[in-house]
């Protein structure tokens, strides 16, 4: 039997219904602003992933967490310094390595860090003196992460260089930053301030200053340099080596001469309560550890065939390092990681300490490790 159809029923539902409609209605400004306030922080996880994503693939691993703030928050509002032509050789003076960082070098003691947002800053020294497992190259040393047998690395470090500079009429070497923004401690302390980013556009305050230290030694040795400061990793972190390895092809398309390609970066090691700051003392001053990173290709997937050649480069230079200056060098960091060393020969990606040093520390090592670079260049002239 066919029920009967239940009107009131009926009327309810439709009077619910409109309720409802009216309520959505109302509360829509309310969603509006929910919706734009996190639509604003979905894009920041995501280019906080990026950033993620990028730490995995630095030398070290840098799976340090505080370089998982995205370049929003870890970069002042101000324009980034970047080279819209390329300079004409010879480079520009470098200011000298007393123009490091004020603050660091500052009589004054630094400040009290809030104890809710203290960490621990440790002093270590890794240049691997103190045991390990590493291969001895020469007076360095080195850190496999490949396949190779000690044996095969040895067998290939036996091989001659077979570079050639050319005379310094024309530009020799290339120095540049995929990550220029990379800063450093601003005192030399055993604290550090848990809010710190390590990050900024002040190329005064970045790796564009060790990189005029290095170019000015570079240069006040004979050879002919080049300094790129453009800031590759701003305002966007991730695709930093993209854009680098355009700025790289570039100069070698407009000078050929060039036969010596150094990417200059800092370190990050550490927690988010402790961070490791790998220095040594020279002369009775500190200087942070330099560490060398090659491009290792033995499998033939990433396309850098002249591997061998950078590989031995990367030996010598930090063989020269550690003759001439022992515990400023690292052992090498040799691994399946291409670096746009697929680019050229000669080229290197060189680590000044890490973002425990401090700035100052770090030129005082690009005006040593300048100096036994350019004895290891003298051999290529």
């Amino acid at each position: 039997m066919k029920k009967p159809r239940n009107k009131n029923g009926q009327t309810g539902r439709w009077i619910s219904t409109g309720m409802t409609f009216a309520l959505v209605l109302a509360l829509l400004p309310a969603v509006k602003v929910i919706w734009n306030q996190f639509g604003t922080q979905l894009d920041a996880l995501t280019q906080q992933a990026a950033v993620f994503s990028a730490a995995l693939a630095m030398p070290e691993g840098s799976l340090y967490l505080l370089e998982q703030q995205f370049a929003g928050d870890l970069l002042p509002p101000q324009e980034p310094s970047s080279s819209s032509s390329l300079p004409t050789p010879p480079s520009s003076s470098a200011p000298s390595s007393s123009s490091s960082s004020s603050q660091a070098s500052s009589s004054q003691p630094p400040p009290q860090v809030d104890p809710q947002y203290r960490g621990t800053i440790i002093e270590e020294d890794l240049s691997g003196r103190n045991g390990g497992v590493y291969l001895s190259i020469g007076e360095g040393l080195l850190r496999n992460y490949t396949d190779l047998t000690d044996e095969e690395i040895l067998t290939i470090l036996d091989q001659p260089m077979t570079q050639t500079l050319g005379d310094n009429q024309q530009p020799q070497i290339l120095l540049v930053h995929t990550h220029a923004t990379e800063s450093y401690e601003p005192y030399d302390r055993d604290e550090f301030d848990t809010r710190g980013t390590w990050r900024t556009t002040d190329d005064t305050q970045n790796m564009v200053a060790v990189g005029n230290v290095l170019a000015q030694v570079l240069e006040e040795e004979g050879f002919s340099v080049l300094h790129d400061t453009t800031q590759h990793d701003y305002p966007s972190y991730n695709g930093a080596y993209e854009r680098s390895a355009q700025t790289i092809q570039s100069y070698l398309d407009q000078y050929p001469s060039i036969k010596v390609v150094l990417d200059i970066h800092r370190d990050a090691i550490g927690t988010t309560t402790q961070i490791t700051k790998p220095v040594v003392e020279i002369d009775g001053k500190k200087a942070a550890q330099l560490m060398v990173a090659v491009s290792c290709d033995y499998t033939g997937s990433l396309g850098v065939e002249n591997w061998r050649d950078n590989f031995r480069f990367g030996a010598a230079l930090t063989n020269a390092v550690a003759q001439d200056y022992p515990g400023l060098c690292r052992p090498i960091f040799f691994a399946q990681r291409k670096y746009n060393m697929d680019l050229t020969t000669g080229s290197l990606l060189l680590e000044f300490g890490s973002h425990a040093n401090t700035l100052e520390e770090a030129c005082y090592t690009a005006s040593l490790a300048g100096k036994s670079l350019a004895r290891v260049l003298r051999e290529w002239m």
